[in-house]
């Protein structure tokens, strides 16, 4: 996501619009709500105010039918007896996978500026190669590797190379007894790694040297790591410096050189280097005790500051910023993404829709996967980002 401003609204007909504030204090007495529940509601909302033929196509994992289609995929390994109008996920994933299939003519190929999580073409090849577990589509997938290769390649995860290494992680994890195609997806991974490594400093997106998870340099760092953790050494000095950025307040800047200590946000700010770092602490025990330093202090700002206005979800809202606490914190924040909360920060007039609502990092879906990390305990990881 781009460092967007809030929007403009008006809380009643006839009012001169207003400025909704970016959040809202954090002040009310410590809640829960029941995440099973929660899930539940979430899922019948997803697949009945946006059903598979109703989501505009487009937008790879991040939003669109794939992103929905993925998050069934994820659920049903959770739940794999769970029925929504007695059908079980796995069903409704295939579902919206055709939504997205009918529509697979007007997708671009992936190219230089349009290549990570967020490109349908190659978003496809993933999921059908693990669902369909087909290795010639696996092959296809790695092909694209060409494109990763080209000097102007964008590196972050959302339009670049750091995307395609999830997608990668995501193939691999479902070929584990196939040798012939774990090497190639380790080569092509290998090949991938060391253009971004190689690739000038600071790296930068739309000319702008960005810090967080979507287009910055933790984001990059991020899946470098996670795909092949041999790399971390390499990158420990980077890191050490990433973590020097950090405000006095706890948040951190959305680009270098830093500016306005404004946005709250996984894609631009605390949270997604919370995210981050608790997912590849284990690579750096040289930095442990500054990581330590550095979510704790987060913490404290995103506690503070989390309660976003904008439409509760993983990207940028609520849902996104409960994912980075941790107990009674992370409960406390998830009560505010219900069905009921949302509407009533709406009819309050404090709350920004989201231009993709049924999406898994822009809408439902995501707020679904949240309460599905609630519900099973998982480790407090962002599907399509550091679950794998």
């Amino acid at each position: 996501m781009s460092e967007d401003s809030v929007k403009q609204t008006s809380t009643a007909e006839g009012k001169a619009p207003v400025s909704i504030p970016r959040y809202f204090r954090n002040d009310a007495p410590l809640a829960r709500r029941d995440p099973h529940k929660q899930l539940l509601q979430s899922l019948d909302r997803l697949i009945t105010d946006y059903p598979p033929h109703h989501v505009p196509p487009g937008g790879g994992l991040y939003y669109g039918p794939i992103s929905v289609a993925f998050l069934f995929y994820a659920l049903h390994n959770l739940y794999p007896n769970l029925k929504l109008d007695d059908y079980p996920l796995n069903t409704w994933s295939a579902a919206y996978i055709e939504q997205a299939q009918t529509h697979i003519k007007n997708f671009p190929a992936p190219t230089p500026g349009k290549c990570g999580v967020s490109n349908d073409i190659m978003s496809l090849l993933a999921l059908y190669a693990v669902t369909a577990q087909d290795p010639d589509t696996v092959k296809e997938l790695c092909d694209h590797a060409a494109v990763m290769l080209e000097p102007e390649t964008n590196n972050e995860w959302m339009y670049g190379r750091a995307g395609y290494l999830y997608l990668l992680r995501l193939v691999r994890g479902a070929f584990t007894d196939n040798k012939e195609a774990i090497e190639l997806i380790e080569d092509t991974a290998d090949e991938v790694i060391e253009n971004i490594v190689a690739s000038p400093r600071p790296w930068k997106w739309h000319g702008k040297a960005y810090v967080g998870a979507v287009h910055g340099a933790i984001g990059i760092i991020t899946q470098i790591v996670l795909t092949d953790p041999s790399w971390a050494p390499k990158l420990e000095a980077e890191l050490g410096a990433l973590l020097s950025y950090q405000y006095e307040s706890g948040n951190f800047p959305s680009s270098l050189p830093p500016g306005r200590d404004r946005l709250v946000q996984f894609c631009h700010g605390a949270p997604g280097v919370v995210s981050s770092l608790l997912s590849i602490r284990p690579f750096f025990p040289e930095l442990h005790e500054r990581i330590d330093r550095v979510i704790t202090k987060a913490r404290e700002c995103i506690w503070e500051r989390g309660l976003l206005t904008k439409e509760p979800c993983l990207c940028h809202g609520i849902s996104g910023n409960a994912l980075a606490l941790d107990g009674k914190q992370f409960e406390h924040l998830m009560t505010y993404t219900t069905g009921h909360e949302i509407k009533s920060m709406a009819k309050d007039g404090m709350l920004e829709k989201s231009d993709d609502p049924s999406a898994l990092w822009c809408g439902e879906a995501g707020r679904a996967w949240a309460w599905a990390v609630a519900d099973k305990q998982l480790d407090k990881r962002f599907l399509g980002y550091n679950d794998l």
